[in-house]
Formats: C-alpha cells, sequence, structure tokens
C-alpha cells in the first residue's frame, strides 16, 4: 500500500497535469476522434482506432488524478523537522566506498521521471528517517545490507 503524502510541489504538479490533459489534451484527442469517426468506415480506420485508444488512456489518467488529488495529504516543512530527516528533506548520504547520493524523500506520486527522488516507501527512505547528520543507516538490499552515513541534510520551501 502506498502513503497518501505528497509535498506542496508535487500536489500542484499533479494539479498542472490534470488541468492540461483535461483543457489540453482532451478536447484535441476528441476532434481527432470526431474527424477520423466523420471518414465512414470505423474498422479499418487507423486514424480513428488509434485516437480512441489514446482518449480511453487519458479519460484513465484524469479519473486516477481526480481520485489521488482528493487522498493525498500535501505536507508542509515545520521548523521542527530540522537537523532530523523526515517527509520532503534533502539528504546527502555516502557509503564507504565514497559514493555519495543526494536524495529527496517525497510521496510515490512524485518519483517519477527523477532520479534524485525516493518514495517515502522505499527501504532507502525508511532507513533514513528520523536519522540526523552524521548517522549511520542500514538499508536492506537484495544483496543485503548496506550501509550510508548521513552527510548533510536539508528543506526546500516548496
Amino acid at each position: 500500500m502506498q502513503t497518501n503524502l505528497i509535498t506542496s510541489k508535487g500536489y500542484t504538479e499533479l494539479e498542472r497535469e490534470l488541468d492540461h490533459l483535461w483543457r489540453t489534451e482532451r478536447p484535441e484527442v476528441t476532434r481527432k476522434v470526431a474527424w477520423a469517426a466523420s471518414l465512414g468506415d470505423r474498422s479499418e480506420n487507423a486514424d480513428y482506432k488509434y485516437n480512441k485508444q489514446l482518449l480511453r488512456q487519458i479519460d484513465r489518467r484524469i479519473r486516477y488524478l481526480r481520485k489521488r488529488l482528493e487522498q493525498v495529504n500535501v505536507v508542509q516543512y515545520n521548523p521542527q523537522q530540522a537537523g532530523r530527516i523526515f517527509f520532503g528533506a534533502w539528504v546527502e548520504i555516502e557509503n564507504s566506498q565514497g559514493e555519495v547520493k543526494r536524495l529527496r524523500i517525497v510521496g510515490p506520486d512524485e518519483i517519477y521521471g527523477r532520479s534524485d527522488y525516493i518514495s517515502i516507501d522505499s527501504p532507502m527512505a525508511r532507513a533514513l528517517l528520523k536519522k540526523q547528520m552524521d548517522d549511520e543507516a542500514e538499508v536492506p538490499t537484495p544483496s543485503g545490507m548496506k550501509q550510508w552515513f548521513v552527510n548533510k541534510i536539508w528543506y526546500e520551501q516548496d
């Protein structure tokens, strides 16, 4: 089960996507479907079939976004979080081989298309929660436990 948390920036991006799909994409595809349907035989009309399928995908995403936006809880930064890793935190971590990562802990709806965002539901995020600078986090991986050291923690106001 995924967590229903989201940053205010993530919420705004989902709203923007919904608005774009509803006001721009859907009307455009609907016009194409109507045009293709006016050409006659729909059984062999590739334009009609393709755009009809695209319209179903858009409608499915619109339904998902509307439902999801009602379910999520926007988490705002609280100054009491300073110095510890909580939802919305940016962290810089390092392993014993010297590999450094900069990550932000966000909701599961925000991670797509971003290699520097990790879901609050991930093993890495769970291991890092409530840690402070210079703490060590043990992260379960398929190849065994990995240790990461917390170098830096910061928060951005969305």
